[in-house]
């Protein structure tokens, strides 16, 4: 073969070119390729591939691609900043969930004016069609060329100090800066090739800023550099981006619909609720609507736990320290945890997790292996002192009741006991109106504790309770805490936003550092193994989910009014009464709306309310002994007899119904 010739694979397929050809040249014709794995790397299009090189083709719609569009947009915005304000240093712009972000230190907080501003300037930017072109540089060589960026020089400085640069933003993503070396993206004009504006950065990038077809920047806010409050703070400028404006609007109609349905504007509106500023950030109290619904989803989480076996137990909110020692929290979660409260020499903590104080339960007395499992089961209140930018509603509070179990059987029943307990969750998730799940499955990590024979059992066993399910799950390698593999179980809800809810995790260090134990038939004393199972997870989150996925509207055995019993006029109220009285025996919450409303009025409100059923009641329904029948969808049905609107009522109730 000629000097000039090399061979590359290309998606599986083997192809002669010119030496130098580039990763844009090979896949010349695919308009949706944006980048390219070549060996296994991430690169630009404009990387010059080699002998024996193997080349995937990168698509804009792949989820490499949309990060890819996402970082190149958030250069742009960089970019933009910086032009309209010049005295503006850069942090970090990682793609993140649906979109991107870039943190900036300005003198003053952007305004919405600044923002429209800012995505005008990015429009221009990108219809000039600029080109991102990288080049390796030295340490010194990027600290000279970002002399007057001060953020950038700490990622170079944290590079040559602890090798990889990776920097965590306080919403959990991580960016790297350069891993063995580093590289400067600029941005050159489409036509000369003059350079216009560059950034630290380890890329890939699209082939140039006309690549990104669709934008919007959405919001701002402040946010700590690398995400410590012991930082500056910056200004952090939200954006979106997609790969049509088709996919860009279904987005945005979906944001508009969850907007609609956030359970923090809904709980206000429907009296649920609230945050009182006098007991703190993300402490939430439930107002008597939101505690007949908070005690309907106890009551029945209850029942179906005894059913199942569990035994309910009750542990306090505070523990002296030394638990939390032995349980190794104090070691791993101490940043997590609330202060320390010094009391007649003792050092308490707000308790942070239930299992230490399971474990201790079962520790009380001896256990035969003729006992076993023992599952325990509490609504234990915890605390954990989250860090206020992502304080987040019901959803991500630093007060929350966890549906806590614990399960402690023998190593022979670890793997039957998984797949009966997700059996169970998912049945019960489904009770409560959610239908669509999905699973992941984290194993053992590259630094774990314990033995690896341990290791592989539970990933067996918690695989064996998945096939069994029949859910959809995936893999997460490596992605394990370091004592334990676990499955999380995730849910859709109405708008398809998908949430993670249960956990099952099988424990090998707790049982051990307490030194538990039970008597097994050859009369030797054996370790139990311990699985972690919230279901929930937290009531206040899953409370929160399910005001977003009914967008408030409860089905009837969840809504704290039922029933709401309208008179044509004042003269009728007297008969509603009569049937409200009746419905109460069936254990059915109703009222009658005696005000001075008008009829339509009333209507109106108990639909604003989300009331499930309306009964009206005239002249001519009391003559009958009948009600007109009035649905929350606006459906009516006239004449009923009272006996047959009872009996439908108390049915969608009993049944659980989703009306």
């Amino acid at each position: 073969m000629p000097a000039d010739k090399v061979h590359i694979t290309l998606a599986g397929s083997e192809h002669v070119v010119e030496e130098g050809t580039t990763a844009a040249q090979l896949v010349a014709g695919q308009p949706e390729t944006i980048a390219a794995w070549v060996n296994g790397e991430l690169r630009d299009l404009a990387a010059v591939l080699g002998e024996g090189d193997e080349v995937e083709p990168v698509s804009i719609n792949s989820p490499d691609g949309l990060n890819i569009l996402r970082h190149s947009t958030a250069h742009v915005l960089a970019q933009a900043v910086q032009d309209l304000f010049p005295q503006a240093k850069i942090g970090i712009g990682p793609p993140i969930e649906n979109g991107f972000y870039y943190d900036f230190d300005v003198p003053q907080a952007f305004t919405p004016d600044d923002l429209k501003a800012i995505e005008q300037k990015m429009r221009q930017i990108v219809k000039q069609g600029q080109r991102f072109s990288r080049r390796a540089v030295t340490d010194d060589e990027a600290r000279d060329e970002m002399a007057d960026e001060p953020y950038k020089l700490e990622l170079i400085d944290l590079k040559s100090g602890a090798g990889n640069g990776e920097v965590a933003g306080d919403a959990g993503e991580s960016v790297e800066v350069g891993g063995e070396e580093l590289t400067i993206y600029d941005n050159l004009d489409a036509g000369t090739g003059e350079l216009i504006w560059k950034d630290l950065c380890r890329g890939p990038h699209l082939p140039t800023t006309r690549n990104i077809p669709a934008f919007k920047l959405m919001r701002t806010g402040g946010a700590y550099w690398r995400g410590s409050e012991k930082n500056p703070q910056l200004q952090r400028v939200y954006g979106t981006a997609w790969p049509t404006r088709d996919a860009q609007d279904e987005y945005l109609t979906l944001l508009a619909e969850a907007e609609k349905r956030d359970h923090r504007k809904l709980g206000a509106e429907l009296d649920l609720f609230s945050f009182p500023n006098e007991i703190g950030s993300g402490l939430p109290v439930f107002h008597p609507k939101g505690g007949i619904i908070r005690k309907a989803l106890e009551d029945y989480s209850r029942q179906r736990h005894e059913q199942a076996g569990y035994e309910f137990v009750y542990s306090p909110h505070i523990t002296k320290s030394n638990l939390f020692e032995t349980s190794g929290h104090l070691q791993w979660y101490e940043e997590g945890m609330y202060p320390p409260m010094e009391m007649e020499g003792a050092r308490y903590y707000l308790k942070p997790m239930n299992c230490p104080m399971h474990i201790l339960i079962y520790a009380s007395r001896g256990r035969s292996y003729r006992e076993l499992p023992v599952r325990l089961f509490e609504f234990g209140t915890v605390y954990r002192f989250e860090k206020s930018g992502v304080v987040h509603g019901l959803t991500r509070a630093r007060g929350f009741t966890q549906d806590d179990s614990h399960i402690f059987c023998t190593p022979d029943q670890l793997q039957d006991e998984l797949a009966s307990l997700l059996d169970f969750v998912v049945g019960l998730l489904r009770d409560y109106g959610l239908t669509e799940f999905e699973a992941e499955l984290s194993t053992r990590p590259e630094k774990f504790v314990g033995e690896i024979a341990e290791w592989d059992k539970a990933e067996t066993a918690l695989k064996y309770a998945l096939d069994k399910s029949g859910l959809p799950y995936v893999i997460a390698e490596g992605e394990g805490a370091f004592y334990a593999p676990k499955i999380d179980v995730h849910v859709k809800d109405a708008i398809g936003r998908r949430w993670q809810l249960s956990t099952l995790q099988v424990d090998f260090q707790e049982p051990g550092r307490f030194g538990i134990e039970y008597q097994a038939a050859d009369g030797s004393r054996q370790r139990p193994y311990m699985i972690h199972r919230a279901l929930f997870g937290s009531i206040e989150r899953f409370f929160g989910i399910l005001v977003e996925h009914f967008a408030g509207a409860f089905p009837p055995w969840l809504a704290p009014v039922q029933v709401v019993g309208i008179p044509i006029s004042d003269a009728h109220a007297p008969y509603l009464e009569e049937v409200a009285t009746r419905l109460r025996e069936h254990g059915i919450r109703v009222e009658v709306d005696t005000s001075d409303d008008r009829m339509q009025k009333k209507i109106r409100t108990a639909q604003r309310q989300k009331v499930p059923y309306m009964l009206l009641a005239g002249d001519d329904d009391v003559a009958a002994s009948a009600v007109s029948f009035r649905y929350r969808s606006g459906e009516q049905k006239n004449g009923v007899p009272v006996v047959d609107a009872i009996a439908e009522i108390t049915g969608a109730v009993a049944s659980r119904v989703q009306v």
